[in-house]
């Protein structure tokens, strides 16, 4: 069994629409994950492992992505409205049509 604070859901897991606000998912292993749709608005994603994952349509507005691994997932359409993004690993991420506004993007800069 992993600390209280480990989460690992299992690889692909269909979490599409699900209603995730303010969870606190930190170092969460999202791999492969479906969150399509998914309200992760609020929620608590520090270090979490996304790579790879759907989260095409999801809102993420005031999410902290710090550190997570987002290497591969799909960001399109996604609500990243004021989210931290300080840290986090972008590279093959597609994020065609994601609202970044007010984002903090990985270099610390604000996006506008």
């Amino acid at each position: 069994m992993g600390r209280e604070d480990d989460y690992t859901i299992e690889s692909g897991a269909d979490l599409t629409e699900a209603n995730l606000r303010g969870a606190n998912l930190h170092k969460a292993n999202l791999h492969g994950a479906d969150l399509s749709g998914a309200d992760l608005s609020g929620a608590n994603l520090t270090n979490a492992i996304l790579r790879g994952a759907n989260l095409y349509g999801a809102d993420l507005t005031h999410a902290d992505l710090s550190g997570a691994n987002l290497r591969g997932a799909h960001l399109r359409g996604a609500n990243l409205h004021k989210a931290n993004l300080h840290g986090a690993l972008l590279k093959g991420t597609k994020m065609r049509g994601a609202n970044l506004t007010g984002a903090t993007m990985p270099d610390g800069t604000i996006h506008k």
